[in-house]
């Protein structure tokens, strides 16, 4: 079981894991093996699993028991791994936040259910469900491009201040650097606890998200040593060497990125990786037409001679 539980200092990349399908849709569990593997070569610093590139929603509760599972075992222990618990029903979240845990998890991840228009009702929600999650570590996933839920600087503030399980913001509301300003220059002013910021949008805003006071990646890139090669350089003062790399990956990354069909992209990159046996997404999801393969031929062909493979 892993001793690595998130808080308010982590930091680096936590790569947002797909789940693996056979070509027929079948749960892969033998595939996570590999999938597992390939990340640790990366250097990833931790894990998220069973969040939206994850496909959480479309698979039963059986198969993400079992995936999550697979995974925990595989790394034994050596890297922290943050579950996504979001659900419509609270009770089945925290069942589950419970069960996660008790595998050997880092933390889980939530995010705000659909509907919640005020920051009113964006606070009573969480408030309920992180005071029934108390002993355990929570990330908020912030990303209103899919879930339709706005969630103010204020009211993370309010909800920062009242819990101090809430330890992490994944942020990848878009636009959404000034949000990060406005949270660091709270804490630093010490006037609030700091809390982690790691950013997702697949790292697109990344060495800019880092300047403003992210603390790391949490996304799914198919170049997970992309993301880690730009973080190491930025902590350790090599600016300018942080934005260099992040260049040479600049367009792959930016089609990867587009909203919802480049999560087939993503996974079909992986596929040609060997990160994944199949690349197949679960209906109702994006297919990958002959054209769309013909492009992506082209960007990871000019992306290996800039790396000289």
């Amino acid at each position: 079981m892993t001793n690595h539980r998130i808080d308010e200092t982590t930091s680096g990349v936590f790569v947002i894991s797909p789940t693996p399908f056979t070509d027929e849709g079948a749960l892969d569990l033998e595939g996570t093996d590999r999938l597992v593997d390939f990340y640790v070569d990366k250097d990833v610093t931790g894990f998220t699993i069973l969040g939206i590139l994850g496909e959480a929603t479309k698979l039963t509760p059986q198969e993400a028991g079992a995936f999550m599972a697979r995974f925990l075992a595989r790394l034994s222990g050596s890297h922290p791994v943050i579950v996504g618990a979001s659900n419509p029903g609270t009770d089945n979240l925290v069942r589950f936040a419970n069960t996660a845990m008790e595998a050997g998890a880092a933390g889980i991840m939530v995010a705000p259910i659909a509907g919640l228009k005020t920051d009113d009702q964006v606070f009573s929600y969480f408030e309920t469900v992180l005071s029934r999650l108390a002993d355990i570590p929570v990330c908020y996933q912030d990303y209103p491009q899919t879930t339709g839920v706005a969630t103010s600087v204020a009211v993370l503030h309010r909800l920062v201040d009242a819990f101090p399980n809430l330890v992490m913001l994944k942020h990848e509301e878009s636009p959404g650097l000034t949000k990060i300003t406005r949270l660091r220059e709270r804490s630093d002013a010490g006037q609030g606890r700091r809390i982690s910021i790691l950013c997702g949008n697949g790292g697109l805003h990344l060495p800019q998200e880092l300047a403003r006071g992210a603390d790391g990646a949490m996304t799914g890139f198919a170049y997970p040593e992309m993301l880690v090669e730009v973080c190491a350089r930025f902590f350790a003062g090599d600016v300018e060497g942080a934005e260099d790399t992040f260049d040479l990956y600049l367009p792959i990354l930016r089609h990867e990125q587009q909203l919802g069909f480049g999560f087939a992209l993503r996974k079909e990159i992986l596929r040609r990786r060997g990160a994944l046996a199949s690349a197949h997404v679960r209906h109702p999801g994006p297919r990958l037409a002959a054209r769309d393969l013909e492009e992506l031929d082209a960007l990871m062909a000019r992306l290996a001679v800039k790396l000289g493979d």
